[in-house]
């Protein structure tokens, strides 16, 4: 049984909702959806691309979500047994689904839209879902991992076993895979998931005014966000399933423009250094002044490729986020992002970087402060800058590879935290992004001045907060 549909999608549909519904009947005893969209995909021309079964009722639902692949396909089946990438293979219920478009880019004269249905019936095996595991290293220390990433079950050309392979090859503990509005990656995931690394369930929230990370949670989250507001409906959806809430790469080219929800993280840090991270830190630093307690983490946002690539400053963990675990596991990792005992550092063997003050370590607080004790290895020559609310408060310069000081601090305000700057590495960590462009234009509309001028940093702590 096959069925086509036109419609035809306006800027006006596109300024009352973002997202289009073409509802379709499905009779009892269906065990395979195959949908194909077509429309005159342009510059300024964009549709994406998802099902809901009979059990969504709207935004925010808990049920009906059935897959999603943004504007990376054109096509998806859905079946008892397996489904596309993105998309959740299981029971086919009857009655009325959703193909749903999302319509991120619509030219003035609007986009005509076919899509075409069939249905079979054909007898199929009915799959169940994967299992989640709890793989545990017994064994306390500091630990590094990337917060964000992404496989072919979104918008990367890459399978899960190569994201798998790239981060062995980086030499991580644990890695975040945060594909767009699905949750399906975890079909490899959940049973790869081992003591030698741990894999922690995500899902990035992708629209088309901002993004943000789901950790902790091994259910789907509401994507469909339409006005300012939603964000406190995406935190609530979140924190009533345990999960934690981080606000990714808040600069050009997608900042956040929602309001501030009441988050856990901020995505500090995105790719290399070069691509616009001062603007995140900034809004970072502006939050905390404002007397949020948010932690600081980094991701990489890298979409593997379809092959596995050698080490370099523009691939899977770069930034690399460290936290101090009492034991390897994934409640471990989502409770260090929650507290903040941890650090960003440029790659896997970047800087390690450490602040505490006594007994009070990142991530904690201490009634008064007056003196930081500051740890840091592999950036001789370089420059640790210690910041409160009211800005740089302290300045030294980092005369070993292997350096620890007391540094005097006179009434900070509100928090402390560390960032180190590159001096002495600076014209190395330039000469390695420009020779990994091999040759191609500065990317994100960076231009020369960026590099000669923007501040270089190496690696950035938590902060330790001030105050009852």
């Amino acid at each position: 049984m096959s069925k086509t549909i036109t419609a035809h999608a306006t800027r006006a549909d596109q300024a009352r909702n973002p997202y289009f519904y073409i509802p379709f009947e499905v009779p009892s005893g269906t065990t395979r959806i195959d949908v194909t969209l077509a429309y005159p995909k342009a510059e300024d021309c964009i549709i994406d691309l998802g099902a809901f079964d009979p059990r969504d009722k709207g935004y925010p639902t808990q049920e009906g979500f059935r897959g999603w692949s943004g504007g990376a396909r054109d096509r998806y089946f859905i079946a008892t047994d397996d489904a596309t990438p993105g998309y959740i293979h299981g029971e086919i219920r009857p009655g009325t689904w959703n193909v749903i478009l999302g319509l991120y880019k619509v030219p003035e004269a609007g986009a005509d839209v076919t899509v075409t249905i069939s249905l079979d019936a054909s007898p199929r095996k009915l799959e169940p879902q994967p299992a989640r595991t709890f793989p545990v290293r017994n064994e306390a220390g500091w630990y590094k991992g990337d917060l964000h990433c992404h496989t072919f079950h979104s918008d990367a050309r890459g399978a899960p076993e190569l994201l798998h392979a790239a981060a062995k090859q980086a030499g991580l503990d644990f890695l975040a895979i945060a594909d767009h509005n699905t949750i399906t990656q975890r079909r490899y995931f959940h049973p790869q998931s081992s003591p030698d690394l741990v894999f922690v369930r995500a899902m990035e929230v992708t629209t088309a005014v901002g993004h943000a990370n789901v950790y902790g949670v091994d259910e789907w989250i509401d994507f469909r966000m339409t006005k300012p507001s939603d964000a406190h409906v995406l935190e609530k959806l979140v924190h009533e399933k345990g999960g934690l809430l981080s606000i990714n790469h808040d600069k050009p080219t997608i900042p956040w423009d929602y309001e501030f929800p009441a988050a856990d993280c901020q995505e500090v840090w995105q790719s290399t250094w070069m691509a616009w991270n001062w603007i995140s830190l900034e809004r970072y630093q502006q939050r905390l002044a404002a007397g949020l307690k948010l932690s600081a983490i980094g991701g990489s946002d890298y979409h593997q490729p379809d092959r596995l690539l050698p080490e370099g400053p523009l691939v899977l963990a770069r930034p690399t986020t460290v936290f101090w675990l009492p034991e390897l596991s994934e409640d471990a990792v989502l409770a260090a992002m929650k507290s903040g005992h941890g650090y960003v550092t440029e790659s896997p063997t970047g800087p390690h970087l450490e602040i505490r003050c006594g007994g009070i370590v990142m991530g904690g607080r201490a009634a008064g402060l007056s003196e930081i004790t500051a740890v840091v290895r592999g950036a001789a020559g370089d420059r640790l800058v210690l910041i409160d609310a009211t800005g740089p408060i302290a300045d030294v310069p980092i005369s070993g590879e292997d350096w620890q000081q007391n540094i005097a601090v006179k009434n900070p305000q509100k928090f402390v935290r560390a960032e180190i700057i590159a001096v002495a590495s600076r014209e190395r960590l330039v000469a390695e992004f420009t020779g990994a462009l091999e040759g191609r234009e500065l990317p994100w509309q960076l231009k020369g001045a960026d590099l000669a001028d923007q501040p270089i940093r190496r690696a950035l702590s938590n902060p330790i907060y001030i105050g009852s």
